[in-house]
């Protein structure tokens, strides 16, 4: 689907990998990619790239589609963020076609356009981290996670960022064609093959920021001592407050308790130690204030949905 303002990335991500599904497997297999709009003149993509569509909505309404893939678009919040946009013209449209379709899929913020199509309810389903929390709270109905790189819900996908959707279309193409040709199209796209839908985006929740200054001297004082003992009754001391209104501040500007914090921080740190240096295990999460190898392996598995080993060995940084 194409509408002005999408996200120029979310239109050519999937059918690179389709692309190369053609070449690897050969023109007898494949996807046939068309671009659907509300009419045939040239879209305006978020970065300002004009794309012509090569049919109209109208032209495949009532007609069967294997596939249908649903783009994003964002715009400013005002706030140093960004929101999701759901034009309510294009919702109507993603749900018309959605009705004939074989399999619906999301690409990064399309899942707003899903969930205000109804497509979401009572159903799980990812986002890109940066809004997740306004598809939450715009869509109740939905069971957001904001961790997974993307999820399927019987014959519904919903991916996170444009790289955790090329893994989903990684995943369609193992669905429809097999793991071993969906190998061959990673390794063309050298990309570590093939993450599965339960790995986490690799981004510490710490959105959306503080708005007090108080909070974001609570933060800053938590990233400059890690290392150090992070309790309740430390940070509340640290902070001149009282215990209960220091998890109050958490709960109310950043969603989540002080520990839960202070958990994500230190995985966010040991993640970038793991990608840029050599540091041992007992070196990073005594640098991290996890204490223990084993407590660093569990706030791994809870944060990331891997170990830091799994991790260093996909992301380090080879100079």
């Amino acid at each position: 689907m194409l509408f002005d303002g999408v996200d120029l990335l979310d239109v050519t991500g999937p059918p690179e990998v389709f692309a190369l599904l053609r070449r690897e497997a050969g023109d007898a297999a494949g996807y046939r990619v068309v671009l659907a709009a509300e009419s045939l003149a040239p879209v305006t993509t978020s970065a300002g790239v004009r794309v012509l569509p090569d049919v109209t909505y109208d032209d495949v309404t009532g007609r069967p589609i294997d596939t249908l893939l649903v783009p994003g678009s964002v715009e400013p919040d005002g706030a140093g963020g960004v929101r999701a946009v759901a034009d309510s013209e294009v919702v109507a449209r993603v749900a018309k076609l959605a009705g004939a379709s074989r399999r619906i899929a999301s690409v990064c913020v399309g899942a707003h356009l899903l969930a205000a199509a109804g497509l979401l309810d009572g159903k799980r389903a990812t986002t890109h981290w940066s809004t997740a929390q306004q598809l939450a709270a715009d869509h109740p109905a939905v069971r957001v996670d904001a961790d997974p790189i993307f999820i399927r819900e019987g014959q519904v996908w919903t991916g996170a960022g444009i790289t955790a959707c090329l893994d989903l279309s990684l995943a369609l193409v193992a669905e429809d064609f097999g793991e071993a040709t969906a190998l061959r199209v990673a390794r063309q796209l050298v990309m570590y093959l093939k993450r599965p839908s339960g790995q986490s985006q690799f981004s510490v929740p710490t959105e959306p920021g503080s708005t007090t200054r108080r909070m974001d001297e609570l933060r800053a004082y938590v990233t400059q001592n890690l290392a150090r003992r992070l309790t309740v009754p430390d940070l509340a001391a640290a902070a001149h407050v009282s215990e209960r209104q220091l998890t109050r501040l958490f709960k109310t500007e950043l969603g989540m308790t002080p520990a839960s914090y202070v958990e994500s921080a230190r995985v966010e740190v040991a993640r970038q130690r793991l990608e840029l240096t050599d540091d041992t295990l007992d070196r990073v999460a005594t640098a991290c204030g996890f204490g223990t190898v084993d407590t660093l392996i569990r706030a791994f598995r809870r944060r990331l949905n891997t170990t830091p080993t799994e991790y260093r060995g996909r992301f380090r940084h080879v100079t």
